[in-house]
């Protein structure tokens, strides 16, 4: 291992996910250790050259966003990858699942009788006046109460060795397919080294997502698409890819017609009536007779055929309320509230900026906290207080006072790192994991692996694609 690691510099502040104390390689990361010091660091480093040309071949793009322009993109990838033992996974597992059951309650509460409310566990007008609160959902029942069928959890290891709820990702969480992509040149990569060290699959993923949007339906074999904004959408290469991994169509807009409140696609044998429909295309762009009247990325009508219970959406249009970062700070109690729980997973000290005392609190110490808007996603329209310069700290607080209810702040967390190729050497970077859950009517179901997300620059806290950070394969070993 010296070899490889001869310049490898484990920073005594931080978690390393390989090693440990003294330096020695984790129980967990042992047998892949001793395989990788085998390996000398040329043909790494030519392993590495080859995983670029794969995703470049496949395609495995995303896009992001640059004064309102679109620059496609390579999605960076590192061939270390990151090893979670099946034990501490079912901790994970079980807090995803907890998770979830509370804010799919909660939707339903608040669309519904609103018993949150009213026992004051959230404030009334967290909820009334929050721009992802869909009247139209107001007393509309979904097809067997699940408001989050498709969702991807944000998680941090920190300093102390422990996981935390970084955020929830409700709406069209994006993803998946570079976890499947990942999964396939890790194969190629080590193709002796998975079986050997039992890593649990993540290639069932699009089966199990289709068979839970399956059990949606009263059909024993419903039509369901997929619908994309488009090929200029930043996620359009996953919406191609799971398409194509489910066997299902991908659509836009214009493929689709409304006749008696029924969905139908247009085919080359004619209409054919859709039963599900897993859109990737936001609320407010899905029905330009509901929501944004100049949409021409959803179908006019859609609302109401969903309200007749012709056609299910999948995830339920409103569920935006309960993963924005303002509602985040409040889903400890619902756990407590909803399943008479204590959460498995605790969430990240979060500071309110609605609250005088604390928004006093977040200004005081702005150069050493993180703040995001609530409403935020990607990296975008965040300030990293420990690296912003006087002048943006000075800038931000002017769009805070506008209106600081739309922002939160958290501490300035130590991410835990973990061995990265950089520069023709092995170097640690940080790295969060996105794991992936669907839920239909036979449970939820936690896909064991998820995706993880490495921040590229040295010393950087950005894990973000959109932001400049990669991803590696995730690993979950059995009993090893």
């Amino acid at each position: 291992m010296k070899s490889i690691l001869k310049n490898y510099e484990i920073r005594s502040d931080t978690w390393d996910e390989m090693f440990g104390e003294e330096e020695k390689v984790r129980y967990v990361y042992k047998s892949f250790g001793e395989n990788l010091s085998k390996i000398p660091l040329d043909k790494l480093n030519k392993m590495q050259e080859f995983s670029r040309e794969f995703f470049m071949k496949q395609g495995v793009t995303f896009t992001v966003y640059n004064n309102e322009k679109g620059v496609e993109r390579i999605f960076p990838f590192d061939i270390i990858p990151r090893i979670i033992h099946d034990k501490e996974w079912k901790i994970i597992e079980s807090a995803i699942i907890q998770r979830i059951k509370a804010l799919n309650y909660f939707l339903k509460d608040i669309y519904h009788e609103q018993f949150i409310i009213k026992d004051r566990i959230i404030p009334a007008e967290l909820i009334a006046y929050h721009p992802n609160f869909l009247r139209e959902m107001r007393n509309l029942s979904v097809p067997e109460d699940i408001y989050t069928h498709i969702s991807g959890v944000d998680l941090i290891r920190n300093s102390d060795g422990k996981f935390y709820v970084l955020e929830d990702n409700l709406r069209t969480p994006s993803g998946v397919s570079y976890m499947l992509e990942n999964r396939e040149i890790t194969r190629r990569l080590y193709p002796n080294l998975l079986p050997q060290q039992n890593v649990r699959q993540v290639n069932n993923y699009p089966q199990m997502l289709y068979n839970q949007l399956t059990s949606l339906s009263q059909k024993s074999n419903p039509v369901i698409v997929l619908l994309t904004p488009g090929l200029y959408n930043s996620a359009y290469y996953e919406h191609t890819a799971l398409a194509r991994l489910m066997g299902v169509e991908l659509v836009e807009g214009s493929d689709l017609v409304l006749d008696n409140h029924h969905v139908y696609m247009k085919t080359a044998g004619g209409l054919k009536k859709i039963d599900i429909i897993y859109r990737r295309v936001d609320d407010d762009f899905l029905d330009p007779l509901t929501f944004n009247s100049s949409s021409v990325l959803g179908l006019a009508g859609i609302m109401e055929s969903y309200r007749q219970g012709n056609v299910v959406i999948v995830n339920a249009p409103g569920t935006g309320i309960a993963d924005d970062k303002a509602i985040y700070i409040y889903v400890p109690e619902m756990i407590q509230y909803y399943l008479n729980e204590d959460p498995i997973l605790d969430n990240i000290k979060t500071y309110q900026l609605s609250k005088p005392d604390e928004k006093a609190y977040v200004l005081e110490n702005i150069d050493q906290l993180v703040v995001k808007k609530t409403d935020g996603s990607g990296g975008y329209g965040m300030l990293m207080g420990t690296s912003a310069t006087e002048e943006e700290i000075k800038e931000y607080i002017k769009k805070i006072e506008i209106k600081p209810e739309n922002f939160i702040a958290q501490p300035t967390l130590s991410l835990s790192t973990t061995p990265c190729i950089i520069d023709n050497q092995l170097t640690p970077r940080c790295v969060d994991l996105r794991p992936f859950a669907v839920y239909g009517s036979k449970g939820i179901k936690v896909c064991p692996g998820g995706l993880s997300r490495v921040a590229l620059k040295k010393d950087s806290l950005v894990v973000n694609s959109s932001q400049g950070g990669g991803s590696k394969d995730t690993w979950v070993i059995k009993n090893n």
